[in-house]
């Protein structure tokens, strides 16, 4: 049986929030650094033996692709290693259940700081993107909402399968057979028109291949029928993923 979780979530978040801001020098060159070198050195260095793709600078096609995927990878690993050392070796999560928050509260807490997370990053991409005048529409001040909403999603998905996890080192199956494969199969940093028709039946169905399309959207200003049916997806599944998360977690914590 699933509880609806309440406000007392935003504790949860409040205290992983508490935890980031003492720590974040720490943590700033996975989501600071990291993706400013990738987009400069992919998109003005690979960039530069490429020329255009699509119509467009290889520099400029990569930016969605890199806030879509950054979103994703940075929610993924607080919502896996994260919430899994919270919950196995620190017992954070015993100590929370004997306050008034139950399972639902904390997994809601994980997820939101989760896309927090994704919010942060894509707002540091954004400025960089900006600064040199990568931006080619005002819709991309959405991007931190857009970001919000696919670190939701995928967070879901993390907490999913950290409720199956037998040890920390699942991840590695995880990143490696999914989170990775998924960057590359999803039109964030090459098209996929002209790989074999087996990538393109499989990509429709990767949610990173909805994100992508929905930054881009945000990026270039074009919007079609296709990024209205991306949103819709998205929205969908991380709805359907959010009360997946909670009744898997809630079996998992109270076994």
């Amino acid at each position: 049986m699933i509880h609806l979780p309440s406000m007392r979530a935003l504790r949860m978040w409040q205290r992983n929030r508490d935890v980031f801001v003492r720590l974040w020098w720490s943590l700033a060159p996975a989501f600071m650094i990291e993706p400013i070198l990738l987009l400069l050195a992919i998109g003005l260095g690979f960039g530069s033996y490429i020329g255009v793709i699509q119509g467009q600078d290889y520099i400029n096609y990569i930016v969605p692709g890199i806030l879509a995927s950054y979103a994703m990878t940075t929610a993924t690993f607080e919502a896996t290693y994260g919430a899994y050392f919270r919950m196995e070796y620190r017992r954070t999560y015993d100590a929370i259940m004997a306050t008034p928050l139950n399972i639902e509260d904390i997994v809601t807490g994980e997820i939101l700081w989760g896309a927090t997370r994704s919010v942060i990053t894509a707002a540091i991409i954004l400025v960089v993107a900006l600064f040199f005048g990568l931006l080619q529409s005002w819709w991309a001040i959405l991007i931190p909402v857009a970001a919000g909403l696919v670190g939701f999603m995928f967070s879901c998905l993390a907490i999913i399968f950290v409720s199956v996890a037998s040890s920390v080192y699942s991840f590695n199956y995880y990143f490696t057979l999914f989170i990775a494969p998924m960057t590359f199969f999803s039109g964030a940093f090459f098209p996929l028109d002209n790989l074999p028709s087996a990538v393109g039946n499989i990509s429709p169905f990767l949610p990173l291949t909805h994100s992508v399309k929905l930054m881009r959207a945000l990026v270039s200003g074009d919007f079609t029928a296709a990024t209205l049916g991306s949103l819709a997806i998205v929205i969908i599944a991380t709805v359907i993923l959010f009360l997946i998360a909670a009744m898997v977690m809630r079996r998992r914590v109270m076994e």
